[in-house]
């Protein structure tokens, strides 16, 4: 047996013995990706092995934890990609406005920067006594930092650039205190979200939604798992109800290329077709 081989059967069993032991599912995701964060993995811990890593994992549930910390991808900001947010709100928000209330759901919300972002786009379009939030990721850690609200001060500038070029009608400053060398988000905008653990992976549909929110995420993923989790997102829209994915993500060659209509191709922006 080659030595490619070798490791992708140490990497299967891995994998497997995860999900056997707890339920966690990272079968699916991109055979690169997982690699590459199993190997960063080792190197951070010491074991030798990815043999060596299955009976740790299996005996030591803070192993495992630690494991899943380094899985989850949680790089996000503050209106990531602008042009995103300000077509939301001048293409998307306006069309809600005529339902009695509007779920949003934003799935894999990592330390929740976005998920805030999105909830000072309600409020400043009038829309945010008719929202209820949902922000969701299978990392706990991250969402504790996202329910604290409390942030580097020091992204501070690049989080103001990116408010004013999605179209923020105040000041940044507005929505959060400085203290500490910290940036808090402000209460009200807090008791805005909720904050959950959901799995793309396992877990099930959030119904009624108006507009889901799941960016950079599917790029992680195999094509079997995309098409799992673009199943959960149809079926968790309403007719008529909005998608948007990160700016690499695509419907194109997905079994749901044709359930979705093209919004803005270039912010990544569709609609459930009725």
């Amino acid at each position: 047996m080659k030595p490619n081989d070798i490791e992708n059967l140490e990497i299967k069993l891995l994998l497997d013995a995860v999900f056997g032991r707890y339920g966690y599912d990272f079968r699916g995701y991109a055979r690169a990706s997982i690699r590459r964060r199993i190997l960063q993995f080792m190197g951070m811990t010491g074991v030798d092995s990815i043999s060596d890593m299955i009976p740790r994992l299996i005996h030591d549930s803070s192993f495992f934890e630690k494991m899943v910390r380094e899985f989850s991808i949680t790089v996000t900001e503050m209106f990531r990609d602008p042009s995103l947010f300000l077509s939301l709100r001048q293409n998307i928000l306006p069309l809600l406005k005529s339902y009695p209330f509007i779920r949003i759901w934003h799935a894999g919300c990592a330390t929740g920067e976005e998920a805030y972002s999105l909830a000072i786009l309600m409020q400043e379009e009038e829309l945010g006594k008719k929202a209820t939030f949902f922000a969701t990721d299978f990392n706990d850690n991250a969402l504790k930092k996202a329910r604290d609200g409390i942030f580097e001060l020091d992204h501070a500038k690049a989080y103001t650039q990116n408010y004013q070029q999605a179209g923020g009608k105040h000041s940044f400053s507005e929505y959060y205190h400085s203290r500490y060398g910290a940036l808090a988000v402000k209460r009200a905008l807090k008791e805005k979200i909720t904050f959950a653990n959901h799995n793309l992976v396992t877990d099930q549909v959030f119904s009624e939604t108006h507009l889901i929110l799941c960016r950079n995420v599917l790029i992680y993923f195999n094509k079997k798992l995309q098409e799992r989790v673009l199943r959960l997102f149809y079926e968790s829209l309403v007719h008529g109800g909005f998608l948007c994915l990160g700016m690499k993500e695509s419907l194109l060659f997905s079994g749901y290329q044709d359930r979705f209509k093209v919004i803005d191709q270039k912010n990544k922006i569709f609609q459930k077709r009725d």
